[in-house]
């Protein structure tokens, strides 16, 4: 089945930069829209930004402007360059995609202290 697996979270300080990856497998990935979304302790998981297979994106209020989401198809993998992070943007990161069914990565840390 299609696997998606995200690397790149970490601890990070107010204003600083991450970059996550998230690899897919067993999917036509130049063909699927892909999408990250976070969940914060507490709260439901929202959606943060998406990629369609002709490359146009679009990002939830909160991220635009400082978030970029982009792929590689040669490599099967979605990115999300996170800029000018806020504590508020600590959460749990997850990529997303549909293939017949929804399919979710295991999810990276991302930690923003203030």
């Amino acid at each position: 089945q299609v696997q998606l697996v995200e690397s790149g979270g970490g601890l990070v300080q107010a204003g600083g930069s991450l970059r996550l990856s998230c690899a897919a497998s067993r999917i036509i990935f130049s063909i699927s829209t892909m999408a990250w979304y976070r969940q914060a302790p507490g709260k439901q998981r929202e959606f943060v930004a998406r990629i369609f297979s002709a490359g146009s994106t679009d990002y939830a209020d909160s991220v635009k402007g400082r978030f970029t989401i982009s792929r590689d198809n040669a490599k099967n993998t979605v990115y999300l360059q996170m800029n000018t992070l806020k504590p508020e943007d600590t959460a749990v990161y997850y990529c997303y995609t549909w293939n017949l069914t929804n399919v979710w990565g295991q999810g990276t840390q991302v930690t923003v202290s203030s």
